[in-house]
Order: structure tokens, then sequence, then C-alpha cells
């Protein structure tokens, strides 16, 4: 019961179209380090709900320094990439793969989705403050609860990177590339506001 509770916890949480999830996207489609950039998404939030099940959320609302500055690094590093997008779709460099190999390097894409997770504040109040807080309803049980959102976690990057192929042929088209960095850019500029002038 509680492993399902979790389930849907973490799955509601991570539904929302992100950064992260834009780029898990965007990888699929480029079919581009996709076992790579979901393992890496999958394993933050995994390390990051134990985090919380195991109390540190309480600790990380204490130390008043540091949201700040997870704040403002996330500010800029999302600004950065929005920049790139929008150029990215100004010279139509979007495209499928082919069997030639990917034009971006494991490291980059690699450091990239590492960025985009762990500099973004809303990923330490999702998985770590308010899943840690939700598994304390349940003593002795918290573990399994985390389980299960680690559990929807790893569904769901897995299905949203290895499902995007089915999209596969809308995105055989230069336009539609273009459509997606810019919305992928305009996402990373409102993620970006929010988090300079709206709070966490």
């Amino acid at each position: 019961m509680e492993m399902w509770i979790g389930f849907k916890t973490g799955l509601a949480l991570i539904l929302v179209i992100g950064a992260q999830n834009a780029f898990v996207l965007r990888q699929g489609l480029r079919r581009e380090h996709v076992m790579a950039v979901v393992a890496v998404c999958a394993v933050s939030d995994a390390v990051l709900i134990a985090a919380g099940v195991a109390g540190v959320g309480a600790a990380v609302v204490s130390v008043p320094w540091l949201l700040p500055v997870l704040r403002w690094g996330g500010v800029a590093f999302l600004s950065w990439y929005a920049l790139r997008s929008f150029r990215s779709a100004y010279q139509g460099g979007g495209r499928l793969e082919t069997k030639d190999g990917a034009r971006v390097s494991l490291r980059e894409v690699v450091a990239t989705v590492i960025a985009l997770t762990w500099l973004n504040p809303h990923v330490y109040l999702d998985t770590v403050v308010l899943v840690g807080s939700i598994s304390a309803q349940f003593p002795q049980r918290e573990w399994v609860f985390g389980a299960g959102a680690m559990l929807a976690s790893g569904v769901f990057f897995g299905s949203l990177g290895f499902g995007a192929r089915l999209l596969a042929p809308l995105f055989r088209r230069p336009v539609t590339w273009r459509l997606l960095d810019v919305a992928v850019g305009l996402m990373m500029v409102s993620v970006a506001y929010r988090l300079a002038f709206g709070g966490i």
C-alpha cells in the first residue's frame, strides 16, 4: 500500500513537463545517449528521495544560504540553456540522428542533464522536502513509500526517453525541431523567471 502511494506521489511530482523532462524528451527524439540520460535522472531522483526519507529535507530547510545559492545557480544555467535553444531554433540545426552517430558527446549530454537536475531548486523541494515529509506519515514504512517514489521516477524517465521515438515521424521535418527548440527556450525562460522573481 505504501509503495503504491509513493509511486503515485512520485509520478505526480515529475509528470509536469519542465526543463529536465524537456531535455529527456529531446534526447529521446534524437536517440542520443538516451540510456545515460534516463539513468542520470532516475539515479539522481533516487538519491534525493533517499535523502528526504532519511530526514535531510529538514536540514536543507534549516540552512538559510543554501536555497538562494541553488536558486541563482539555476537561474543562470536555465538562462544559458534558453539562449542555446533559441539559437538552435534560429539556425535550424535540429534533426534526427542518422546511423553516423550522435553529434553531441556523451560527456556534454551527461553534464547538461546533471546541471538541469541538480541546479533546479524545485527538485529539492519536491523530492527531498515534500517526499521526505510525506514519508514520515508512514512510521517504520518510510522506505517502502520512498521505494515507490523511486520506482515512479525510473518508469517515467524510461518511458519519456525511450517512448519519444514514437514521435520520430513528426520530427523528421526541420520546422518541428524549430518549434520544439522555441518551446524549450520559452520554458527555460519561464522557469528562470519564476526562480528569480517568484521564489521557489
